[in-house]
């Protein structure tokens, strides 16, 4: 399981550390720094705080924050939008959730969280798009839970695959296939990495995130080697571009709509700008049989 205790103080110690001293104008004081960045003084001094709180909040050991202390340290180590938002979310107190705090899983290990369902009304939307809109839906630790035709055809074959493997981190980081799909994988991969974070800030003990983090720390160097910058940047639009083996590159703008009903799921819609060559190359993929990726 991930714990909050743990990431906060691996988060703050990373943000610190990738802060100049001299461009928020503080000395360099008589001693050479023996580490870059700002020292914890240095941070509590910006925030306002004492150095012995902001040692204890950095250690896991301040067990409640308020948030104008947590905006102050925001503000003091220049923490973007997503990333306050990660750290008020990982500071707040915590509970495992209670049915598996009470019963074990079937095989007597560990419990796991049953599987997300998307509510009817949502698959028929996404298939009253699938004819011009590529659509998915994902759920906690970037499982995906359901596409339409369209959806499936322009990245992975989603029905080959077992439920526990759609899973966007997972097919980024394991299949091997995934960086042909990616013309710029590794600016994927950031992506990912930092959607799976913010996801583990809302849900630090959720079973499939911490499911899903854990089997990328032990089997992807690349995964590892991401996720120890700390990185947050929860990314909800912008532009995408596939190598589609069958039809050539796709360029599309997404957009993320996370639903009212069940806010732990987001659609996200796929579109092509009108008379470009990629309209054209979704209607070629309209026009096919069963998904034909095999990534």
């Amino acid at each position: 399981m991930l714990h909050a205790e743990i990431e906060i103080g691996s988060f703050l110690k990373v943000r610190r550390a990738a802060l100049d001293p001299a461009e928020l104008g503080l000395p360099g004081g008589v001693n050479r720094r023996r580490v870059r960045g700002l020292r914890r003084e240095e941070v509590a001094q910006l925030a306002g705080i004492s150095v012995d709180y902001y040692t204890r909040i950095e250690q896991g050991r301040a067990p409640a924050i308020s948030d104008s202390v947590l905006d102050a340290i925001a503000r003091a180590l220049r923490l973007s939008d997503g990333e306050m938002t990660y750290l008020h979310n990982v500071a707040a107190p915590r509970r495992r959730p209670a049915d598996c705090v009470a019963a074990p899983g079937p095989d007597g290990g560990p419990c796991t969280a049953p599987r997300q369902a998307v509510r009817p009304e949502i698959q028929r939307l996404l298939d009253a798009m699938e004819a011009t809109v590529p659509a998915v839906v994902l759920g906690r630790g970037l499982d995906i839970l359901a596409w339409n035709a369209l959806g499936g055809r322009i990245s992975f074959d989603l029905p080959a695959l077992a439920p526990d493997r759609r899973n966007t981190a997972l097919l980024v980081f394991l299949d091997p296939a995934a960086r042909a799909l990616h013309p710029d994988w590794e600016a994927k991969a950031v992506e990912v990495v930092g959607n799976l974070r913010a996801e583990s800030g809302r849900h630090p003990e959720d079973p499939r995130t911490c499911e899903v983090v854990n089997e990328l720390l032990a089997r992807s160097r690349d995964f590892r080697r991401i996720w120890e910058t700390q990185s947050v940047s929860e990314c909800l639009r912008g532009t995408k571009s596939f190598l589609h083996p069958h039809v050539g590159e796709l360029v599309l703008t997404f957009e993320s709509f996370r639903l009212s009903v069940d806010p732990d799921q987001v659609l996200v819609t796929y579109t092509a700008a009108r008379g470009s060559k990629t309209e054209g190359r979704l209607r070629e993929l309209g026009a096919l049989g069963d998904p034909v990726l095999t990534v």
